[in-house]
């Protein structure tokens, strides 16, 4: 393997130590496809993602993401964290906007600055397609909860932005701490499911000044929970929007997430329907933690 310099970021964080951890990986073109898996296993990070290289290709930068266990087309915080590496140590200076090659297709980052540093990043994310519903007592039963946590108003559903999550809603913040994933059932549930993922939320948070707090199960990726998951969110919104949850067909919120494992997350969510198209954006913080090198 050739030395490859790595970057540790922390993803929607507020500051250091908080959010979901990213390794960013540079000259991943020189990497065979299961020296990159390795890698992710290696990092044993909810994703890991390799920049191919320096230059750009369709105003874009080719971007690889895996999972200690997959390679996914399409995550949240490691479009964010890569387009923040790549403003801060490949162009080296402050840049409105980039664009990631993904396996799901080309991904806008938008940058907001504080004294030229970046402050906030947003990514607009493909429009949300919703697809198969589920039966409300099976989830119940695969988060260990009884059937009245599940807020009956809304529709549990598989819903994509270019990675499927199934959406859950919970009515308090005490079924959302409570939930544990019954293993065999969840694997049962996801059989014939495009959607590995279970992302549950509930309107009650930790702190006043956020919207909803969430929580996102994935063992299927290798993920027993994720701190921060910006594809989830991405869903969220879309879901969010087309159920009107807040009366409304536009929002602007923020999301909690990870203070149930130490590692509290806020993700900022904008969402607007427009002409039967749901335009979807996450943004968040993104802090540098550490650089280093495989050799």
């Amino acid at each position: 393997m050739k030395k490859v310099t790595f970057h540790i970021v922390d993803v929607f964080a507020e500051e250091k130590y908080s959010g979901n951890q990213l390794a960013v990986c540079h000259s991943g073109r020189s990497l065979a496809d299961d020296e990159m898996q390795q890698i992710a296993k290696e990092m044993n990070y909810s994703e890991t993602t390799f920049v191919l290289s320096n230059e750009r290709r369709e105003n874009g930068y080719d971007v690889r993401i895996f999972t200690p266990e997959n390679e996914v087309p399409f995550a949240g915080h490691p479009s964010l964290g890569t387009a923040y590496v790549i403003q801060r140590e490949i162009i080296q200076k402050p840049v409105k906007k980039i664009k990631l090659n993904l396996l799901a297709g080309q991904i806008p980052v938008a940058f907001k600055y504080k004294e030229d540093m970046a402050d906030r990043l947003w990514m607009k994310q493909a429009a949300p397609s919703f697809g198969d519903t589920f039966d409300a007592g099976d989830l119940s039963e695969v988060l260990s909860l009884p059937d009245h946590a599940i807020d009956s108003r809304y529709p549990v559903q598989e819903v994509t932005t270019g990675l499927p999550f199934i959406i859950v809603p919970l009515k308090t913040l005490k079924d959302v701490r409570a939930a544990r994933v019954k293993r065999d059932e969840y694997y049962k549930l996801i059989r014939d499911s495009s959607a590995k993922a279970l992302f549950i939320f509930s309107p009650e948070t930790y702190k006043d000044e956020n919207d909803l707090n969430a929580r996102m199960f994935a063992e299927y990726y290798g993920i027993p929970e994720d701190p921060a998951t910006g594809s989830a969110n991405g869903c969220l919104a879309g879901y969010l929007v087309k159920y009107r949850f807040f009366d409304s067909e536009k929002i602007n919120i923020r999301v909690e997430q990870g203070h149930e494992i130490g590692r509290p997350s806020l993700l900022y969510l904008r969402a607007e329907e427009k002409n039967g198209k749901i335009d979807v954006h996450v943004g968040g913080r993104v802090v540098m933690v550490a650089r280093g090198e495989f050799v």
